[in-house]
């Protein structure tokens, strides 16, 4: 059984697109089997962008776990002055990532790498977002909250979506031992958003 969270190479390729309108604008995805919500945009990732896209969420953003790019696409789409860097472990999410944002001439906006959690960053950033990978483990979403901490500018915020039922209540007191204040943003649908600096 593949899980997006992991690489699986003998995983057949099942290209598709779909799209969705935020903002005013319509935008298209590259999408492919082994991906997280790879037949449309999910409702926690929606309800993150129309929470903190029009934020001030400083220039230099990370997109953890970036899947194939939506949140971190979308908000480089919403202000030329943000660079995003979109970082996940699945490489074919990754591939469909980099599709996206050629296809969304945001080539010169963002940096895609492949990194477990934070291996392969080193940078600190204005703002972390994240739709974390719940089924994945609080070993890996609670390592993603604890490395935003060293990965982060002196103010800078992270933010994420979870459920109620996959541990929001439980993900929230973890954060207030690190951060001096967690703040609920919205909630919706049994997802909240958190910010957390």
């Amino acid at each position: 059984m593949s899980h997006y969270f992991q690489e699986d190479p003998e995983l057949e390729h099942e290209f598709r697109d779909y799209s969705f309108g935020m903002f005013g604008r319509q935008y298209t995805f590259q999408s492919d089997a082994g991906v997280f919500s790879k037949d449309g945009l999910d409702d926690g990732s929606k309800l993150l962008l129309d929470t903190i896209a029009k934020m001030d969420l400083g220039t230099n953003i990370l997109d953890l776990g970036c899947g194939i790019g939506p949140i971190g696409l979308v908000l480089a789409s919403l202000d030329p002055h943000r660079f995003i860097t979109l970082s996940d472990v699945n490489t074919r999410a990754l591939a469909c990532c980099e599709a996206n944002a050629a296809r969304l001439g945001l080539e010169k906006q963002v940096r895609i790498i492949v990194s477990n959690v934070y291996e392969n960053i080193s940078d600190k950033f204005s703002s972390i977002v994240t739709n974390p990978p719940i089924r994945a483990g609080k070993d890996v979403t609670y390592a993603m909250y604890k490395g935003a901490l060293s990965h982060l500018d002196e103010g800078g915020s992270l933010f994420l979506v979870i459920r109620k039922q996959q541990g929001a209540d439980s993900a929230m007191r973890y954060l207030q031992t690190l951060f001096a204040h967690v703040e609920v943003l919205a909630s919706k649908k049994g997802y909240k958003i958190l910010q957390a600096y």
